[in-house]
């Protein structure tokens, strides 16, 4: 089976980490990721401290294998998250939109491993100062908020610039993935939109099918003139937002929040009403390789089995 630091720090079988989904990544998931032999993650997004307490302890109780926290920095509730997943002992917590520099000391002092997004060289050699136990390389691939860089250019520089381990993020859908991630340096992989099609998945049915029926060129980016590019895939909410920031983008002074209120609770329209028309269906580019939902075990050992085949024939090709 395939070395990893990743399995070694946490005893897990599979060096794969669920992505922290808002809206999406809850108790469910999370657990049956872990009982996969992965490492699920519960998402905090912008949820208050009591609903992801409840979550933590649903997750305790479905599963005894490790688990994590995605904490939204951007978040107004991010101290109380922090706080929370140091009193529940959780054994990981990984972060994105910000910087996880104020609690570090905590998260050390409770036992809790750190583990960054990281959309840059610059942002990962800063992380690795302040203590991160891993990062998280993720490029533009992904669903949901996204920096600049591909998965294929940032990961082997992210992993020559510092001295942990890195998981790769961003357009990682199966074996030859998981593959290519390794031979480009990574320790593992991070996986979201795949895991969206879970059966323990929550997520309305909806946005499920429309990942399934997705072709690969059915992602689009918006919100880059505000500062905070999303991918997801096309429905009216993009064509509308993207019509929107075409406008604001011919003035000298765009009106940046009015832009970023179009896309309050679309998230939730998505996940939990299914709403095709005012949802905002984050997706990774992976989309258009997704044709069914599977269990999470199922997925995992695919993942696997699939990555040794393609192991195996390159090997032939170089001997």
């Amino acid at each position: 089976m395939i070395k990893s630091k990743l399995c070694a720090e946490f005893n897990i079988k599979y060096p794969i980490l669920q992505g922290g989904m808002a809206w999406i990544a809850d108790s469910s998931l999370a657990s049956a990721v872990s009982n996969a032999g992965g490492l699920g993650v519960v998402a905090a997004g912008n949820a208050p401290a009591d609903v992801i307490r409840n979550e933590i302890r649903k997750t305790k109780e479905l599963t005894d294998k490790p688990f994590g926290v995605n904490i939204m920095l951007m978040s107004p509730f991010a101290d109380e998250i922090a706080q929370l997943v140091c009193e529940e002992k959780v054994q990981f917590v990984t972060t994105g939109a910000g910087n996880p520099g104020k609690y570090m000391q905590s998260f050390k002092d409770a036992g809790v491993r750190v583990i960054p997004v990281v959309p840059s060289v610059a942002l990962a050699k800063r992380m690795a100062r302040d203590g991160a136990d891993f990062l998280i390389a993720e490029g533009m691939e992904a669903g949901g908020h996204i920096g600049k860089l591909t998965t294929m250019t940032l990961v082997p520089q992210v992993v020559s610039a510092v001295d942990i381990p890195v998981i790769a993020a961003g357009g990682i859908g199966d074996g030859r993935g998981v593959a290519a991630a390794l031979a480009l340096g990574a320790d593992a992989v991070q996986v979201g939109t795949r895991f969206l099609l879970a059966k323990e998945c929550n997520a309305h049915q909806s946005y499920k099918d429309m990942v399934i029926k997705a072709k690969d060129i059915d992602t689009v980016i918006t919100g880059q003139i505000t500062g905070h590019p999303v991918r997801g895939l096309r429905n009216k909410f993009t064509k509308e937002f993207l019509e929107l920031e075409k406008e604001e983008g011919k003035k000298d002074n765009p009106d940046i929040k009015m832009i970023e209120s179009l896309g309050a609770g679309s998230l939730r329209c998505a996940v939990v009403e299914g709403d095709l028309e005012k949802g905002s269906f984050m997706s990774g580019q992976i989309a258009g390789m997704l044709t069914k939902e599977q269990s999470c075990a199922e997925m995992v050992e695919e993942f696997f089995n699939e990555c040794m085949k393609e192991v195996e024939k390159l090997y032939k090709r170089f001997s």
